[in-house]
C-alpha cells in the first residue's frame, strides 16, 4: 500500500510569484488500485506525481510505500519502488541505443551493476517474448535503434519497459497526450492489459474525462491542490462525463472552460 500524509508543496514561496500547488493532501493507495486522475491546469496532478517519485521534493508530510517511509529519499534511490512513463515518448528511452539495449538498462532497473555480459541469450529470448504480446512487430527488430520507431512505438516499448521490473507504484503522466487519436487508445488498451496481467498498483492522470471513466477501478479529481472529489466500485462504473462535468463547477474549478480537457 502507498500512503501519502498531509502533503505541501509550494514553489517560489515568499515572493510576489507564490504558488500553493499541493495543500494538505492525504491519499491511500491500495495494492492493486488503477487510480486515474484529472483536474484543470494547475490542479496539481503532475506536481504530485513528481512529490512521489522524488522528481522534487516537499516542504512537508509523510510518503510510504509499503511501510518504507521515502519521503526524504532521492529519485534514483526511489526507482526501486516506482516507474514512471512520461507525456513525451523520447522521454523514457534512449535513442542511440537498440530496443534491446534499452530493455536490458530496464530490467537492472535497482539492481547493483556489475562487470558481466550485457545481454545474455536467454535475455533476448524473455524481450522477444514480450515484445511480441505488443503486437507491434518489434521482437522483429531487436537490434533497431529506439530512435527510429514511431511515436506509438516507442511509447508501447516504454510502458513494457517501465513494468519489466514489476514496480509497487506504476505512474503514468498523461503518457498518451502526444500521440494520435488512434495510437493513444493502443496504447491504453496496451496499459490496460499489462496492469491488469502484472495486478499493478497504478496512478495516471490523464486530461481525457472519457478515459478517467473507462479505465481503472477508481478515479480522484484534483483542484488547486486538493483531492475533492474520490470514486470507486460500482459508483465509477455508472459515472458519466456530464457527472464529472457537474463535479467540475462543483468545485470551483474555473479552468475547466479554458482547459485543453478533451470529453472524445
Amino acid at each position: 500500500m502507498i500512503s501519502i500524509h498531509n502533503l505541501y508543496k509550494t514553489f517560489h514561496a515568499n515572493t510576489i510569484n507564490e504558488n500553493k500547488v499541493i495543500t494538505d493532501l492525504s491519499l491511500k493507495i491500495e495494492d492493486g488500485d488503477f487510480i486515474t486522475v484529472i483536474g484543470g491546469n494547475g490542479a496539481g496532478k503532475s506536481t504530485l506525481l513528481n512529490l512521489i517519485a522524488g522528481s522534487i521534493m516537499m516542504d512537508e508530510g509523510k510518503i510510504f510505500i509499503d511501510d518504507v517511509d521515502v519521503s526524504k529519499m532521492i529519485e534514483n534511490k526511489r526507482a526501486k519502488y516506482i516507474s514512471r512513463v512520461f507525456q513525451d515518448p523520447n522521454s523514457g528511452t534512449c535513442k542511440d541505443l537498440s530496443i534491446e539495449e534499452n530493455m536490458s538498462i530496464a530490467k537492472r532497473r535497482g539492481k547493483i551493476r556489475t562487470l558481466r555480459k550485457g545481454i545474455l541469450k536467454s535475455e533476448k529470448s524473455e524481450y522477444q517474448n514480450l515484445l511480441k504480446t505488443l503486437d507491434l512487430g518489434l521482437e522483429n527488430r531487436l537490434n533497431a535503434k529506439v530512435g527510429l520507431l514511431s511515436g506509438g512505438q516507442r511509447q508501447a516499448l516504454t510502458l513494457l519497459m517501465a513494468t519489466l521490473v514489476k514496480p509497487n507504484l506504476l505512474l503514468l503522466d498523461e503518457h498518451t497526450a502526444a500521440l494520435d487519436p488512434k495510437t493513444a487508445k493502443t496504447v491504453l488498451e496496451l496499459t490496460e492489459k499489462i496492469v491488469a496481467e502484472n495486478k499493478l498498483t497504478t496512478l495516471m492522470v490523464t486530461h481525457n474525462m472519457k478515459d478517467a471513466i473507462n479505465y481503472g477501478n477508481r478515479l480522484i479529481m484534483m483542484n488547486k491542490g486538493k483531492i475533492v472529489l474520490d470514486i470507486k466500485g460500482e459508483e465509477k462504473k455508472n459515472l458519466t462525463v456530464n457527472d464529472l462535468l457537474i463535479r467540475f463547477e462543483a468545485s470551483g474549478d474555473d479552468n475547466i472552460i479554458s482547459d485543453r480537457m478533451l470529453l472524445d
